[in-house]
């Protein structure tokens, strides 16, 4: 390490966070610490290492990360599993600022059942003699909770009791466990951790609780329970505020809605990550938009005042003087920045909107399957949620009381999108703020709508009170295309953002993944409307949104593939 203080890492993978205790005061920490994991084909398997300085009470910095593909680690010819990875900067990937040494083995899912039938029988085995007695095991029984095991005792006691010896030992346990559970489940959920076993998942609920129960070797086990390596740095303090209700880190909606710390699904490492805001801003767009003392307000001229507040911001953003704003912008979000991305040198942005609408370089942000019309791309940078039709999106996510597709396109053009599938790009300001062309067509036209300029936070998206995306300031373009029919790609304004500027025009033919246009200072959204049974929406997309769960994703990353085509 660069550096010398008190230290803690994290393992992240998937939905799930683990962390390690502290090492205290020293340049080389070493934790000892250990965690199984669940590797399955189609799952999750870039695991992140999150290394955090943790010398205060009320904040805790992180100073590097690396990845590792764990499916391909395993798949390597070397017998050594030990390896030393690079930490990078958080603000710069590129920059190294220590290393990391870690070891992985693969256990035999028979060891990880045994574990687990040892680990019961060691809490059941009243007389310590190694086995279960009939009346151990009936009791057994009686605390799996599950009706089928408390009214068959005996006849599962005979089929475990294999040699008939009137008692169970440990491998007759652990084949009457995992062959039960996989036929006809005795546990319903994970005694540990409570959580419900699917009943369709059998083998894997039978690993999972095997994890729950884990011993491991000797060394620390890492603590889990958390969602995103932030909240787990902050330990009992992360707990403590839960018991207080002083804010919620549920997944998704509650999330968004509720706390400074938006969880989403991070599409590219598969884990779910936390978007930070400024908690005075959260506590404002609270008391506006999720009462109706707030929202009354703006219907008495604070409508204006947003407006007037975002001229003067863009005008002050155009300023040479702004540009001293960066250093502090870039330092809020360093892990959220990649600045090596950007195509020009920071020191060549004159005022801060020049930096805002930056430009990536060259091959930043691949096309999925070019050469494929048929295939859409995401149009942004940004959190995504999509749905196969608006009645979808308003029992999910969009809680206005009067939100429609005629009311988001006007009724001149909104006849062809009734029932049609939505897809909703939210840009924090983080991002980079130019949008892209999801599908390849003509641009048919533009019809400008105006309107206010409510944050698109979505503690403002899911306010009972107002329609941000009716209600907002936006700009509706029409795509003629082959593949997918007509496509609507609405840019909308917000807080901040002063202007929506495009970079093509009616008549002109644009491939997928074309620059479309940006938004200046602040952060909005891009909505795609497609023809009612013209889009397949990628699942993983359809899976996160249907629970409330916003999916972080790139320009030019799959959207979803024509139904039409096929048709």
């Amino acid at each position: 390490m660069h550096f010398k203080d008190k230290w803690l890492a994290c393992l992240s993978l998937g939905y799930q966070t683990f962390r390690t205790h502290i090492s205290n005061h020293t340049d080389k920490p070493v934790w000892n610490s250990e965690k199984k994991l669940l590797l399955e084909t189609n799952g999750p398997r870039v695991a992140r290492i999150s290394i955090f300085e943790t010398n205060r009470v009320s904040s805790n910095n992180l100073i590097g990360f690396c990845d590792i593909d764990l499916l391909n680690y395993f798949s390597r010819d070397s017998d050594s599993k030990d390896e030393v990875l690079n930490l990078a900067d958080p603000s710069s990937p590129d920059t190294i600022v220590g290393k990391v040494s870690i070891s992985c083995k693969i256990e035999d899912p028979i060891e990880t059942k045994m574990s687990f039938a040892r680990r019961i029988l060691s809490v059941m085995d009243c007389n310590g003699d190694g086995k279960l007695s009939f009346s151990e095991f009936a009791e057994l029984a009686d605390a799996f909770g599950n009706k089928l095991a408390a009214e068959k005792k005996e006849a599962l006691f005979r089929a475990a009791d294999k040699n008939g010896d009137g008692a169970v030992s440990i491998d007759e346990l652990a084949i009457l466990l995992a062959t039960q559970q996989e036929n006809e489940p005795l546990i319903n959920c994970c005694p540990v951790c409570g959580e419900s076993l699917e009943v369709s998942d059998k083998l894997n609920s039978m690993i999972h609780m095997t994890l729950c129960f884990d011993e491991g070797t000797g060394n620390q086990i890492m603590s889990g329970g958390f969602l995103t390596d932030k909240q787990a740095s902050y330990g009992w303090m992360f707990k403590l505020s839960e018991w207080a209700h002083v804010s919620s880190y549920d997944i998704g909606l509650n999330s968004g809605s509720s706390s400074s710390h938006i969880l989403v699904f991070d599409r590219k490492s598969k884990r779910l990550v936390e978007e930070i805001i400024d908690k005075k801003i959260v506590l404002s767009m609270r008391a506006i938009y999720q009462s109706r003392v707030g929202l009354g307000l703006l219907d008495k001229g604070a409508k204006e005042l947003l407006q007037s507040i975002s001229e003067k911001q863009g005008r002050s953003m155009n300023s040479p003087e702004s540009v001293k704003n960066i250093p502090d912008f870039l330092k809020f979000f360093q892990d959220q920045i990649n600045i090596s991305e950007i195509k020009y040198p920071l020191d060549e942005f004159k005022t801060f909107n020049e930096f805002f609408i930056r430009e990536l370089k060259p091959g930043a942000r691949p096309i999925a399957s070019v050469e494929n019309d048929g295939v859409a791309v995401c149009a942004a940078d940004s959190r995504l949620t999509a749905f196969k039709s608006m009645e979808d999106s308003m029992r999910f996510w969009i809680k206005g009381r009067k939100f429609s597709i005629q009311g988001l396109l006007g009724n001149e053009i909104s006849g062809a999108f009734i029932d049609g599938a939505l897809v909703i790009f939210r840009l924090a300001p983080q991002d980079y703020h130019r949008f892209h062309i999801p599908v390849s067509g003509t641009i048919e036209q533009f019809l400008e709508i105006p309107g206010c300029l409510y944050t698109v936070n979505p503690i403002a998206v899911n306010s009972k009170y107002c329609n941000v995306f009716t209600e907002n300031k936006r700009v509706v373009s029409i795509i003629s295309t082959s593949q997918f029919g007509k496509v609507a790609l609405v840019a909308i304004g917000a807080t901040m953002v002063g202007s929506i500027t495009f970079l093509k025009e009616e008549g002109e033919y644009v491939q997928k993944g074309d620059e479309f246009g940006y938004f200046s200072f602040g952060g909005s959204t891009v909505i795609c409307v497609f023809e009612k049974d013209a889009i397949e929406i990628d699942e993983d997309l359809i899976a996160n949104s249907t629970k409330s769960l916003e999916t972080l994703v790139s320009v030019g990353m799959t959207l979803g593939i024509s139904k039409l085509q096929r048709s």
